[in-house]
């Protein structure tokens, strides 16, 4: 298991994987499962949010 520290928290993840439908497999099967395009596409989203959120402060 990594030592590194996550930025993104385990409650945004969930979150974002649900928007996305990818949830019951993180239930299921663990992230581990998650494919690359799917993990990718949370990444971009969590992105998007931040940058929404910025731009609103």
């Amino acid at each position: 298991m990594s030592a590194r520290k996550s930025i993104m928290s385990e409650n945004l993840k969930a979150e974002i994987a649900k928007e996305l439908g990818v949830f019951d497999i993180v239930q299921s099967k663990g992230w581990g499962e998650v494919s690359s395009k799917d993990c990718g596409n949370i990444v971009k989203k969590a992105i998007e949010m931040a940058e929404r959120n910025m731009s609103e402060k």
